[in-house]
Parts: C-alpha cells; sequence; structure tokens
C-alpha cells in the first residue's frame, strides 16, 4: 500500500551526501576553514568521482576509509596532503610533505606577471622564478606564455622531490641552489623575476594556521623578525638578472603593504616601485621595473 505523502515525492538522500554533511560539522567543529567544500573534496577522492557526482554514488559502494581522511583532515592536516594534489590557475600538481603548498592568492600574482609579460612584446621572453616549492608559478607562466623560456631554482631537496615531479616533460629550467646566487649565466637577460619567497615573521609563529605551521616546510615559511629578509636580499639578486627595463614581481604578506616597495628604491637602480592587491583587495605583491642606464 502506497503511503499518501500530499502530493509530494520523497526525495531519496544517498549515504554518502548523509556522511557528507555530518563530516562537514566535524570538521567545522575542528576549526576547518572551509569545511563543506573539503569534506566534498575527500569525499570524491575516496571514491574516485568529482565533486558534482557525489550524488551518483550507491549506498552499497560507500567508502569506510572516508572517515579515516576526514579525521586526518580534523587534525588539520592539509587537504592537498590528504589527496596528493594541489590545484593552481590551470594546473593540477603532485604535493605533500616537505614543499610548500600553493595559495589560491598567488594565482593572481601570476596574473598580473603574464600581463606584464605580454605587454612586453618580447618574442621569447625569459622568466626566472625564485623559491619555485612546487613549481606552481613557472609551471603556469610555462604554460600561459608559450614562447616564454622558463627558469626555476629551489634549494629544499624535500621539496624538489615534488618539484621534479610536477616539470617532467615540461620546458622548464629546474635548478637546486640558493636563490640569492642563482642562474650567474642568465645575469642581465631575464625581461621577468618573480618570487612567492618565505615573508612570515618569526614573531608571528603562533598565528600562523595549523595547515602551513606543522606541515608547510619551516624554509619556506619564515624569514627573520620582520619577515623581510630574503626578501632584501631577492631585490639584488633581481636586479642581477634583470635587463633594464625589467620587471620583478615579489609576493608578501596582506600586512607587508607598503613596505616591500620601499626595499625598491630609485637608489638601488629601481623605477615605478608598487604594490597590488589580491581578489580579496589586500595587498598582496609588489613590483618593480629595473630603472635603464
Amino acid at each position: 500500500m502506497q503511503q499518501f505523502t500530499g502530493g509530494r515525492t520523497p526525495s531519496p538522500r544517498s549515504v554518502l551526501l548523509a556522511e557528507v554533511a555530518q563530516a562537514t560539522q566535524r570538521l567545522a567543529d575542528a576549526g576547518v576553514p572551509s569545511p563543506r567544500n573539503d569534506a566534498e573534496e575527500l569525499a570524491a577522492f575516496v571514491h574516485g568521482v568529482k565533486r558534482g557526482q557525489l550524488h551518483s554514488v550507491r549506498d552499497a559502494d560507500f567508502d569506510a576509509r572516508y572517515w579515516e581522511v576526514i579525521a586526518r583532515r580534523e587534525q588539520r592536516e592539509p587537504l592537498q596532503h590528504i589527496t596528493g594534489r594541489a590545484y593552481f590557475r590551470y594546473l593540477e600538481l603532485h604535493v605533500g610533505p616537505g614543499v610548500f603548498v600553493p595559495r589560491p592568492e598567488t594565482e593572481s600574482v601570476v596574473g598580473w606577471a603574464i600581463d606584464a609579460v605580454r605587454a612586453m612584446d618580447v618574442v621569447e621572453p625569459c622568466i626566472v622564478d625564485l623559491c619555485t616549492g612546487s613549481g606552481a608559478i613557472a609551471l603556469a607562466l610555462a604554460q600561459e606564455v608559450p614562447r616564454s623560456r622558463v627558469h626555476a631554482v629551489e634549494l629544499s631537496e624535500d621539496a624538489l622531490r615534488w618539484t621534479r615531479e610536477n616539470v617532467e616533460g615540461s620546458r622548464v629550467d629546474l635548478r637546486q641552489g640558493n636563490a640569492l646566487d642563482a642562474f650567474p649565466d642568465l645575469d642581465g637577460q631575464v625581461d621577468l623575476v618573480i618570487s612567492n619567497p618565505p615573508y612570515i615573521p618569526l614573531t608571528e609563529w603562533e598565528y600562523v594556521a595549523p595547515e602551513a605551521r606543522d606541515y608547510d616546510p619551516e624554509l619556506a615559511l619564515f624569514s627573520g623578525e620582520d619577515g623581510l629578509d630574503l626578501i632584501r636580499g631577492l631585490e639584488r639578486t633581481a636586479h642581477r638578472l634583470l635587463r633594464p627595463g625589467g620587471v620583478v614581481v615579489i609576493e608578501h604578506a596582506d600586512t607587508q603593504g607598503g613596505q616591500v616597495p620601499w626595499i625598491f628604491t630609485e637608489e638601488r637602480g629601481w623605477a615605478d616601485a608598487a604594490d597590488h592587491p589580491d581578489l580579496n583587495n589586500r595587498p598582496r605583491f609588489a613590483t618593480a621595473r629595473k630603472a635603464m642606464p
């Protein structure tokens, strides 16, 4: 006998979607910034489907390992470490322990750099990515500026394990070394120098999100008492590498807006130093042009 429902057809709810709802609450209680997104991403990862296909997973196919990865995320292990992948612009990158996980904020930095290189009207622009980490910036530039010659350097062997995997098959010239003395063979020949260096002040350690503080390598996070130690060194590296009229792009913390452009002064051979906002309208990166002789 059919139960009367007042003309409405009951909407079935799959086991997986119900579990995702519970997982979302657990992640929210743990302080995860994007609980719904992460609960769905992990469900898709475990069940081998896309997020938009979660409703198609049959109840009989629900995988209890979902709760294992949710428990890891509750402990603030980065989502990208659990899935082993990070998305950056049009790229899917391999990431994990030992390498800095690329952030969405950096996408606007790369977007500005791409526009700047295209505006130069150089046939085969030479680009250098300092402190490349996963290779996200270098690979994005190589992909979106098709005839560019892209060079990248990373100091950490732990990070390079991931970088090498990501750049394999690309035309990125990857080298291991210190960004401060990298690429002497390119001195005065580079059109654009770009970097997302460590810039967190050591005094801010306790305020850093657990996903970064406890899992990203310290080498990629902290740089002196005010966070600007490495950027000061990169200013000299960029000036050495760039041709006259070439451009440097440096990411920094939103709290450092106004400070970084002052490192790129006219007295040190720079022009047009300026800060730029990210998509949330927070100061995110500084640019400057190497002065003409």
